[in-house]
């Protein structure tokens, strides 16, 4: 597993060889693993340590590093393989390491996802734009790019209400882990990512987590390169057993004209069966 991002540049990998030194893992190769190794258990894996997951470039006109904002793992069950994606944070488009004027004026939120050889990039201006997403080799971004991820040391699932709030008051770092299912296309995806927002209702012990944005994956989809196929969403729970998405796509707006337009934005909610699980990431 391993990624990396900036603007202007890519990078690549392939197979894994990578270093484990206590719970970090330092490896080089796109920004996905790709196994059959049955041994692996890929629908358990540790969470990790979002405060201290990155992904490092090595280009010397950019050694960009970005930060590792989700993981989303797609696993084939037909093929019996499984591949990990990491969604970094968001930057705005700029002029790197100019003398002045940093910042684009026509600016956008740039957003990659690595996988695989493949890194996936969101450019998001205000107004619809053919350059929205666009699939490229990794490599050809800024050089090879090196999976720097820090799984949690000490964490433990939180099974009960009294858990989830005990650690949301005393202000423990969370990661939640969703996994939905394609029983058609055989293809199942595990969604993980720190929980940003948690809200907790004492009275009724109800908790709901709303957080992203995360990779969402199109598991209806088997027709193309799985990068392809995934979207920025929000995700929203507070059940073990489904979760809301509401993804980001061309959506209308009508402006004080009278007159519609298409923008960006994070619309049409959809619900699915899924399986919740919440986890107190321990540090020191």
């Amino acid at each position: 597993m391993i990624p990396p991002l900036s603007e202007n540049q890519h990078g690549k990998p392939t197979r894994r060889t990578f270093i484990k030194a206590g719970a970090l893992s330092i490896c080089a190769l796109p920004a996905h693993a790709e196994t059959t190794d049955p041994a692996g258990k890929p629908t358990e894996m540790p969470p990790l340590d979002y405060g201290l997951s990155f992904i490092c470039h090595t280009a010397p006109f950019n050694s960009v590093r970005f930060w590792v904002e989700s993981r989303t793992r797609i696993l084939d069950e037909r093929a019996g393989t499984w591949t990990d994606f990491y969604q970094c944070g968001a930057c705005k488009s700029e002029n790197t390491f100019a003398e002045r004027d940093l910042f684009m004026r026509d600016n956008y939120d740039f957003v990659p996802i690595f996988g695989g050889d493949d890194v996936l990039v969101f450019r998001r201006p205000a107004y619809i734009s053919e350059r929205y997403r666009t699939v490229k080799k990794a490599a050809d971004m800024w050089g090879t790019p090196s999976l720097k991820l820090k799984e949690a040391g000490r964490h433990e699932e939180l099974g009960t209400w009294d858990a989830i709030a005990r650690d949301t008051a005393d202000a423990i770092p969370l990661v939640s882990q969703t996994e939905i299912a394609n029983a058609e296309t055989q293809l199942r995806a595990i969604i993980e990512c720190p929980v940003k927002t948690m809200n907790i209702l004492p009275e009724k012990q109800q908790y709901q987590v709303d957080t992203g944005p995360i990779a969402f994956p199109d598991l209806t989809r088997r027709d193309t390169l799985s990068i392809d196929a995934l979207s920025l969403a929000f995700v929203a729970f507070n059940a073990p057993d489904f979760a809301d998405f509401v993804i980001e796509q061309p959506t209308s707006v009508t402006g004080d004209n009278g007159a519609t337009y298409q923008v960006y934005h994070y619309s049409n909610p959809l619900s699915m069966p899924a399986k919740n699980r919440l986890f107190a990431v321990h540090r020191g």
